[in-house]
């Protein structure tokens, strides 16, 4: 028995997919602000990545749920 591949699959693989490079990402910016320590506009601005690469994780997150809660993403 096979099973059919759905768009809400590919929905689905594509949120987890954005999640997780967005966690990848912040968890090695901390290591790039210590390198970039004595730089502080450079600092700055992996800070601001950081935080978006978080919010993007958590807005990831956030679909998921919604999509998994309303079965759509369930296929």
């Amino acid at each position: 028995m096979t099973s059919e591949h759905t768009t809400a699959d590919d929905i689905v693989y594509d949120l987890i997919s954005i999640q997780y490079h967005a966690l990848k990402g912040a968890e090695v910016y901390d290591r790039y602000i210590e390198d970039a320590h004595e730089h502080s506009d450079v600092v700055e601005f992996i800070r601001r990545v950081k935080e978006e690469d978080d919010r993007r994780a958590q807005e990831a997150h956030e679909l998921l749920r919604d999509l998994t809660k309303k079965g759509e993403g369930i296929g």
